[in-house]
């Protein structure tokens, strides 16, 4: 990572950054659809049975787009929409706001409440179907525990490289402070990645601005990259002592969950 502010570093950073996103377009462009749709199904299958997600209660996803050949979501927000709104984890999906790189996460309750944008993207109107304005995730009183995020290519020290036009990052940026201001945890970032996505470590240049990712999700398994994410594959289970009314609050790893290294 680089804090330079040398324009020649910096330009060299940009050129690496547009090298590997052109690669990249080009071999998701190539994929075989079949195993596309076979990595789609996986990835999904592992966040669907993950301890963090079944856990979370508040989460932001994205709207996957199969023009962008992102990884599909709509099991996953089908599965959180499915259930009554009472019982409905709360789901915020992103609106893109300008090209200044600024968006908004509202929350939806029903795939109804999603229109195609000009760039036919599915994104939340701003008002529901009741007229009233869609709450906003950086004006709710309650803290993000899940952040699911799209992304072009991905390395397992966390770095996340986008298609260019930033506005995960700045939107990512604004809430950390958000949550620090309010001294709330940050929510746990987690990537959905196919697997040639990956590539190894170094091949990613990356400026101060470029928000790292807890962990990856690839068709192989969950990726923890930092301590949070590791931590967050315990899930807490209670031992009983038989004849002394003892009862002492345990965390172990979830069963039956792949995970990688």
């Amino acid at each position: 990572m680089t804090t330079n502010n040398d324009p020649r570093e910096v330009e060299a950073i940009f050129q690496r950054k547009r090298s590997l996103r052109s690669k990249l377009r080009k071999e998701l462009q190539n994929m075989d659809p079949i195993r596309r749709s076979e990595e789609d199904i996986a990835i999904q299958s592992i966040v669907l049975g993950a301890p963090w997600f079944q856990a979370s209660k508040i989460l932001c996803a994205y709207i996957s787009c199969a023009a962008l050949r992102e990884v599909d979501t709509s099991r996953i927000i089908s599965e959180v929409l499915s259930k009554p709104v009472e019982d409905q984890k709360k789901l915020y999906v992103p609106r893109v706001e300008d090209r200044n790189s600024n968006m908004r996460m509202l929350r939806i309750s029903n795939v109804n409440d999603l229109t195609a944008n000009s760039m036919h993207i599915l994104e939340p109107s701003l008002v529901d179907s009741d007229g009233k304005q869609r709450e906003d995730v950086m004006e709710v009183g309650d803290p993000l525990d899940l952040f699911i995020l799209p992304g072009l290519v991905f390395d397992k020290s966390g770095r996340r490289l986008g298609r260019g036009g930033g506005y995960y990052d700045l939107f990512l940026a604004k809430y950390q402070e958000l949550a620090k201001k309010k001294k709330w945890k940050q929510p746990l970032h987690v990537a959905l990645s196919y697997s040639l996505q990956i590539v190894k470590e170094g091949d990613i240049a990356v400026t101060s601005n470029d928000v790292p990712v807890d962990a990856l999700v690839s068709p192989a398994g969950y990726i923890p990259i930092s301590q949070v994410a590791s931590d967050s594959l315990l899930v807490p289970f209670h031992l009983s002592c038989t004849g002394q009314g003892m009862s002492i609050a345990c965390y172990g790893l979830a069963a039956n969950f792949l995970v990688c290294s």
